[in-house]
């Protein structure tokens, strides 16, 4: 897509990110609101500022890998790096309203 705004390679990195499920719960990254900044710069590197449900579940390779190989799928993207940030802490008010009712929150 020639001429893309900043704004729709971010909503398609965005998308591209939706397409990550979190192996234990069955709902995507984006959904589950663990996806808190996404940028791209001029040199088509993404950063993906993120956090994961609890301090002690460390983000696995194999996450890691689903994250980069989605994002990767973006044409303007060369190269992911994934930022691990633990503030704000992450609760169930930042699902959405579709993950909520999917894990039986109300």
């Amino acid at each position: 897509m020639a001429n893309s705004t900043t704004e729709s390679i971010q909503d398609r990195m965005i998308k591209a990110l939706q397409t990550v499920i979190d192996p234990e719960l069955g709902i995507d990254l984006v959904n589950l609101g663990l996806i808190y900044n996404v940028e791209l710069d001029d040199n088509g590197k993404a950063t993906i500022q993120m956090t994961l449900t609890t301090m002690g579940c460390p983000i696995s390779e194999v996450l890691q890998q689903m994250i980069k190989s989605a994002l990767m799928k973006v044409e303007e993207v060369t190269e992911v790096e994934i930022q691990l940030v633990w503030y704000p802490v992450w609760s169930p008010d930042k699902m959405s309203r579709l993950a909520k009712i999917t894990l039986g929150y109300h």
